[in-house]
């Protein structure tokens, strides 16, 4: 029977919390590498405070085999030569095996199936150094992480997730790495696998990976479907709550620029005692120019708002928008806003709610308590 096989096969339930911070390294494992060199002059990683000679060493005890007592078997014929003491002391696992195992020939033998040859020597020969040549490391990656959790060596296993991380997760192959993180048990891993599936959903579900997914495992299909089908609709109300917020912003700037005009003056328009100046410097109230249109078209339209014309019901809306916001309407410069303040009184119970529902809104998005013309006063009778 296959070693892979013997994983121990742990429910496969997706998180789908979609903002959830991905967990640190546990240790200090993660910084506990540094490039070195091999004695081919590949490059590949060494243990820091172990000089090179001594990694060197234990990489040339491992290729001469120099009285190894451990034929490791695999499936395509290999034979991998290793030391019993040195594979015990760094794997629990291959301790208890060699322990099991009668000696023949003055050598222990175990196997190990499902993994190509190339692959377990360089497992074999992680135990001995802690080096790996780049170009097997990124080859044999997915075999070296499973190898890594069957034998509990997890120096190996926390780099082979690192490696993943760093570049060799695609969107071709994440699929099979999920469903090998979650067997693994490897939780890191498996979020941001998961991310990654939901931040290329499109791309990933046309993968091979995928179809195979789907007709072994459709239970797990299901729940990335409902994950992505939930972080769609969490992005949609992202974006419509940005986008709310702009509109109420933009209403703020309006309700900022239209005392300007009436109390300061701006430009070409303003009240009867101001003397206007052309040539002033650009007005810093991005909404000025808009409303100056507006008041100038309500100040000649015929149709008015009674006659239907939109532009006269857009100023008259701003108009009662302003008379909410308004901190003293006896001295405030806006026309129709001591009207406005006692139209208020005669509305519908329900166009009161809905004007107080904007107004809270846009406050609660400026956060404009105590500004110029709004006291606090009004601020908090609106909560």
């Amino acid at each position: 029977m296959c070693e892979a096989d013997k994983i121990h096969i742990r429910s496969a339930t997706v998180k789908k919390t979609g903002s959830s911070m991905i967990p640190p390294w546990p240790g200090p494992v993660k910084n506990s590498f540094h490039k070195g060199f091999s004695s081919n002059a590949s490059p590949v990683r060494g243990c820091i405070g172990v000089c090179k000679a001594t990694t060197n060493l234990w990489g040339r005890l491992f290729d001469e085999g120099y009285k190894a007592d451990v034929a490791i078997h695999t499936d395509d014929g290999g034979i991998v030569y290793a030391h019993a003491n040195l594979l015990g002391t760094a794997s629990p696992v291959l301790k208890g095996l060699l322990k099991q195992r009668k000696v023949s020939r003055r050598l222990k033998t175990i196997s190990i199936q499902g993994f190509p040859y190339d692959a377990v020597r360089v497992f074999i020969r992680f135990l001995y150094s802690s080096c790996y040549e780049e170009k097997e490391m990124e080859e044999f990656v997915v075999a070296l992480l499973v190898l890594s959790h069957l034998y509990a060596v997890s120096p190996l296993k926390q780099e082979c997730q690192q490696k993943l991380e760093d570049g060799l997760l695609t969107t071709e192959n994440v699929v099979d790495i999920f469903q090998l993180a979650l067997l693994c048990d490897a939780p890191r891993l498996s979020l941001i696998c998961h991310r990654m599936i939901l931040k290329n959903f499109k791309a990933v579900s046309v993968t091979e990976g995928w179809k195979v997914m789907k007709q072994s495992h459709p239970t797990l299909e299901r729940e990335l479907l409902d994950s992505a089908i939930e972080e769609d609709n969490s992005r949609k109300e992202r974006i419509r709550k940005i986008n709310e917020r702009k509109i109420y912003l933009l209403l703020y700037d309006a309700m900022e620029a239209l005392v300007h005009i009436y109390r300061d003056g701006c430009q070409t328009i303003g009240p009867c005692h101001k003397d206007l100046k052309e040539n002033k410097d650009p007005c810093k109230y991005i909404a000025c120019k808009g409303l100056e249109l507006l008041v100038r078209h309500f100040a000649g339209c015929k149709l008015r708002v009674t006659g239907g014309c939109i532009h006269c019901k857009r100023i008259w809306q701003l108009l009662e928008l302003h008379s909410r916001l308004c901190a003293d309407s006896h001295v405030c410069k806006v026309p129709l806003c001591r009207n406005f303040k006692e139209r208020i009184r005669k509305q519908s119970k329900k166009d009161e709610i809905r004007w107080k529902m904007l107004v809270k809104k846009i406050l609660r998005t400026k956060k404009i308590a105590g500004a110029p013309f709004f006291t606090s006063a009004d601020v908090s009778s609106l909560w």
